[in-house]
């Protein structure tokens, strides 16, 4: 196992105290093609007939995605080294945390569409494959530019910081997803129709061919994603540089997003603290870009402060959830007539 690690890569340590990996083409391809036999399986299989996704499937679904993207962890420590593996776990969990927005925002647009429940899935597994090469694109992109321009950090950083105080004190208004440009732009552009055709994201309509809800819904949805990666992507680069391990947190955790919106679609209520949560941890990784040249902060310890947000977030909205259960229960129990009228 010793000679086959590094047969496999040499990783050393960086001065920006960054693991440093010599990945193989083969490594790359053998990556690509594992993600893509887990989306033909998932598509062709899985859900090769339309039906509606409901919680206990789609619990089900979620344990193995999240079986998934952890046990690679394993996979990057046996070939990479440790040091590798907790940059791999520090990403996924930044990106995973900061994709349940994403969750509910796509909520929204299907809702808004009135998509039905058995079509949602065929739109969201299109959504999730056009975010896999955006992300890429994202990746490589942000990666280059680090090492061309260091300062580049600073940016990535400050904007980082305003995000999350853009989170905190910004009320959450109701989106109109057909008030923006972009969906304008679509009606322009393409001729839609308002009728579906099965899962088909184009039909015939008087012998000329449109486009179907559908398609609409995956450009905002793909739309949405290009905005998220903006915040999301430079995230994960406070805690790793190589492509590798960035692009696979990345991948692992947006291939898990379709079964993890039909799991928490209805339960936005149920985490009144995830918005703090989630501008916390960015705080925090902007808070490490913009110190990087004078104090790296380690990598367990990243992944110590991301486990422990992440849990406090959601251990406050359960309880915050229980407390409103239980006044509810008690006004409901103030409003129930006496057994007895009183004359």
């Amino acid at each position: 196992m010793h000679l086959f690690a590094h047969s496999f890569v040499r990783s050393e340590a960086t001065k920006s105290d960054f693991v440093d990996l010599s990945v193989p083409g083969w490594a790359w391809i053998a990556l690509l093609v594992f993600i893509a036999i887990l989306l033909m399986v998932d598509i062709l299989v899985i859900h090769r007939e339309a039906h509606e996704v409901h919680i206990r499937e789609a619990a089900i679904e979620s344990t193995v995605w999240v079986s998934l993207g952890v046990a690679f962890t394993a996979v990057i420590a046996i070939a990479f080294g440790g040091a590798a593996s907790g940059e791999y776990i520090s990403g996924y969990l930044i990106e995973k945390s900061l994709s349940v927005d994403n969750v509910f925002v796509w909520a929204l647009i299907l809702s808004y569409f009135k998509i039905p429940p058995k079509f949602q899935h065929r739109v969201l597994f299109w959504g999730i494959f056009g975010a896999l090469a955006m992300r890429a694109i994202f990746i490589f992109a942000g990666v280059a530019l680090i090492e061309k321009f260091d300062w580049v950090l600073y940016v990535f950083g400050g904007f980082l910081l305003f995000t999350a105080i853009k989170l905190v004190v910004e009320d959450e208004d109701e989106i109109d997803p057909t008030s923006g440009r972009f969906y304008r732009l679509i009606n322009k552009v393409i001729h839609t129709s308002p009728n579906f055709d099965g899962q088909k994201l184009f039909t015939r309509e008087n012998g000329r061919r449109v486009a179907t809800p559908l398609f609409a819904v995956l450009l905002l949805i793909e739309f949405t994603d290009v905005l998220f990666a903006v915040d999301s992507v430079p995230a994960v680069l406070a805690v790793s540089r190589e492509q590798f391990i960035v692009f696979s947190s990345n991948a692992f955790a947006i291939l898990g997003l379709r079964a993890l919106y039909f799991l928490l679609a209805d339960a936005h209520a149920r985490f009144s603290y995830l918005k703090e949560g989630l501008a916390i941890i960015l705080a925090f990784v902007g808070v490490k870009m913009l110190i990087h040249g004078w104090y790296h902060i380690p990598t367990w310890l990243s992944l110590v402060v991301i486990v422990i947000v992440i849990a406090a977030a959601i251990g406050f909205s359960l309880k915050a959830e229980g407390s409103t259960e239980k006044v509810g229960v008690a006004s409901s129990h103030d409003e129930i007539p006496p057994p007895f009228d009183e004359r």
